[in-house]
């Protein structure tokens, strides 16, 4: 095993490294039967913190 096999990384880190970075998740979801189009629904998601660099986008809620 080689030291970068051998690495473990802790969930918590690992949100940590996601959320400062930002992630974009976006997916599509049909549902169908007989080749006919029931339902769908396309997902985009944009997930980051928030801190005095980077403010919400939706302001001060008061």
């Amino acid at each position: 095993m080689t030291v970068v096999e051998r690495r473990e990384v802790a969930l918590v880190d690992l949100l940590d490294r996601l959320l400062a970075g930002g992630v974009v998740i976006t997916g599509d979801i049909t549902l169908r039967i007989a080749d006919v189009d029931l339902v769908r629904i396309d997902l985009n998601a944009l997930i980051s913190s928030v801190n005095a660099q980077v403010p919400s986008p939706f302001g001060e809620l008061e």
